[in-house]
């Protein structure tokens, strides 16, 4: 916040900017409620009005890219809460509040449960996927929790009758609004999973407010869906109505009768698909009989007389002889030439024990030559590296009078800069060490 000479005279926009200051340092992001009026939406899609109460009114403001996100359009006389930060408009010297948010008045508790609950739930895994089970295809009985009263419980029996109307249905009545339909619809699910004589539940009622729909919202209700050994589906209110029985549902249904048509496929579906299996199997019938027909007349063709299939055995048979023997006497002739060839190439290659031996005992001789010769060599060598090494070593220059300093952490010491007055240094010499404290030090 700029500081201001009260003794200085300021131009109207100075003052508007100090103003702005003031006001946006000293209230914070906040919500207002209030009703709206003199509602202007902008080409832009910016939206201004005021928004007033039976003793003040305020101007307010939403640019575009905050109002495209409501999921609904305020208008004039409309009761809401808004996010807003109070500032000044400078051009106008107008007060005003710049909205980052907007809901119907009094919807914000519900929805702050309702996100409050979703987030629980989810955490604890009740929305996995991998937890939801796979409707049976053909439910033997359906079980719907719904008001008796429901217009809902009629659109869902009307669409059941329609697709199959020979599946039975149990109606586990329950109010479904109003004080402790929470409770009473999460007993009506429990009652069913204890009877056990359905194998599908369809749990729904028709759209409505917030309000309305809020016992579907309830933890009562969300533990019992889960707890549900029956697979259960959720069609509550219209397709843009959300509730936390939806999440937790094995499926969730837009409304109550696409529930109905998710639980049972259509009878007359059903049948013309049969229709089409049973034309497919038909003609596949028709077709292995053609082919069996075809290799009959084939094997039939190829039937021979036994006393012809037995001549032709005994002509197979007597090549198979004549064969046989040719190839015994090939073998043995072409053993007999492989023996000859490796007794000469074994005679070629009988090897001189004598010559070997007598170039072993040479290479042996050679070897302790060349052994005795490096042992001399790397002897030498070593015996020149300790003198080396003797020249190198600390300890000589040690004895003839030097020391070795080193401070508290080890360091060595090689300038009066690395050290300070007080400072504990250890001396090490040729024989011993002692521990020294600095009184005094000086530069070069």
């Amino acid at each position: 916040m700029m500081a201001i000479d009260k003794n200085r005279v300021l131009n109207v926009r100075e003052f508007n900017a100090a103003a702005k200051q003031v006001i946006e340092a000293g209230l914070p992001l906040l919500w207002v409620r209030g009703e709206i009026s003199n509602f202007v939406g902008a080409a832009s899609g910016h939206w201004y009005f005021s928004l007033k109460d039976e003793a003040a009114q305020v101007r307010c403001v939403m640019f575009r890219h905050k109002s495209q996100y409501l999921d609904f359009k305020p208008g004039n006389g409309m009761s809401v809460e808004v996010l807003a930060l109070p500032t000044l408009y400078e051009a106008r010297g107008d007060f005003q509040l710049t909205l980052e948010k907007m809901r119907p008045a009094g919807m914000g508790a519900l929805y702050e449960a309702f996100e409050n609950l979703k987030r629980k739930l989810e955490q604890e895994g009740l929305f996995d996927a991998t937890r939801k089970r796979t409707l049976p295809f053909l439910p033997r009985q359906i079980g719907i929790v719904t008001s008796p009263q429901a217009a809902a419980l009629r659109d869902v029996l009307r669409t059941l009758a329609n697709r199959m109307p020979a599946v039975p249905v149990v109606l586990y009545p329950t109010p479904v609004q109003g004080d402790g339909a929470g409770q009473k619809i999460a007993a009506a699910i429990r009652a069913a999973n204890e009877r056990g004589e359905c194998d599908t539940l369809i749990v729904c009622r028709g759209g409505g407010s917030i309000e309305d729909l809020w016992a579907f919202n309830e933890e009562v209700v969300a533990r019992a869906i889960a707890a549900s050994r029956i697979p259960l589906v959720s069609g509550v209110g219209h397709e843009t109505d959300f509730t936390i029985a939806d999440f937790v549902a094995d499926l969730r249904a837009a409304t109550p009768t696409a529930a109905a048509q998710a639980v049972l496929p259509d009878s007359a579906e059903l049948e013309q698909r049969l229709q089409h299996s049973a034309q497919r199997l038909a003609r596949a019938a028709s077709s292995r009989y053609e082919q069996h027909m075809q290799r009959l007349d084939y094997l039939q063709r190829r039937l021979i007389h036994p006393a012809q299939r037995m001549l032709q055995q005994r002509q197979h048979l007597e090549q198979l002889q004549q064969r046989l023997q040719h190839a015994q006497a090939y073998a043995a002739q072409n053993h007999q030439w492989r023996w000859q060839a490796l007794r000469q190439r074994w005679q070629a290659a009988c090897p001189d024990v004598g010559g070997h031996q007598m170039r072993q005992a040479a290479y042996a001789q050679r070897l302790r030559e060349l052994m005795m010769n490096d042992l001399e060599r790397h002897a030498l060598h070593l015996k020149s590296l300790q003198q080396h090494l003797q020249h190198l070593d600390p300890r000589q220059v040690l004895r003839r009078g030097y020391s070795m300093v080193r401070d508290a952490q080890g360091r060595i010491i090689v300038d009066s800069a690395q050290i300070a007055t007080g400072s504990r240094l250890q001396l090490t010499f040729a024989q011993g060490w002692a521990t020294a404290e600095v009184q005094e030090k000086g530069g070069d």
